[in-house]
């Protein structure tokens, strides 16, 4: 049986009435979002779903709920641009991040678009529902080691302006070709690991080489060691 697909409205199937928080799932993987509705839906109201940015940005405006779970990486401008565009409109609205990725860029660069928190993907639904209920009641939630990206950011450790400022030069594909060079992945194994030719691959390295100002994969390696991107 085919799911039909309401990215903008309310589940009506999965919404709790008992239940003390109010949530809003923004995830590009329907199957993702899905899961989350059977683990956690008995303890919360789940009262929409966004898909990317515009349908995230509209599910979250019209449900108004107290927590929304935000993917870092969703079509249309990601996880920063649903907070900045929400936040717009409805600056007291809560963000928890719930992602697959651990880099310190995603990270630090959510905390600063306004989210009160960030776990990984790999969280049991029964934290999951504490995290919630904690960022609802207005507390900072991350995964221990993420906590840690972000005390070194505040502490200085991490330059999060520089993090920032060379990152936004890259595009999404060439920061995947940039963690796999860094990771030791020779160009063939890049060309399979993202089904892209040999020669797209090179073509990404010179570019990121260039933007970074780096001269050869051993200095990015050492770029991206410092700003733990790997």
């Amino acid at each position: 049986m085919t799911e039909q697909s309401n990215p903008t409205g309310v589940d009506e199937t999965s919404a709790n009435p008992t239940a003390a928080h109010r949530v809003v799932i923004v995830d590009d993987h329907a199957m993702f979002r899905s899961g989350v509705k059977h683990d956690i839906g008995g303890r919360v109201q789940i009262v929409g779903e966004g898909e990317d940015v515009p349908t995230g940005v509209a599910a979250v405006l019209k449900a108004q709920p107290d927590v929304v779970l935000l993917d870092v990486h969703l079509p249309g401008g990601g996880g920063g641009e649903v907070l900045k565009q929400v936040h717009a409109v409805e600056p007291e609205i809560k963000f928890l991040a719930l992602s697959v990725s651990d880099a310190a860029e995603d990270v630090i660069g959510v905390i600063r678009g306004g989210a009160r928190g960030y776990v990984t993907k790999s969280i049991s639904a029964d934290e999951l529902v504490d995290a919630i209920a904690r960022v609802a009641e207005g507390d900072a939630v991350f995964s221990p080691r993420l906590a840690g990206f972000v005390l070194d950011a505040f502490s200085g450790s991490i330059d999060v302006a520089a993090v920032d400022e060379e990152l936004d030069r890259l595009s999404q594909r060439e920061r995947e070709v940039m963690r796999l060079i860094a990771r030791g992945y020779a160009y063939k194994e890049i060309a399979r690991e993202l089904f892209i030719s040999i020669k797209t691959v090179e073509t990404h390295v010179s570019s990121v080489l260039r933007k970074l100002q780096l001269s050869n994969r051993h200095q990015l390696t050492r770029w991206a060691t410092d700003r733990r991107l790997v």
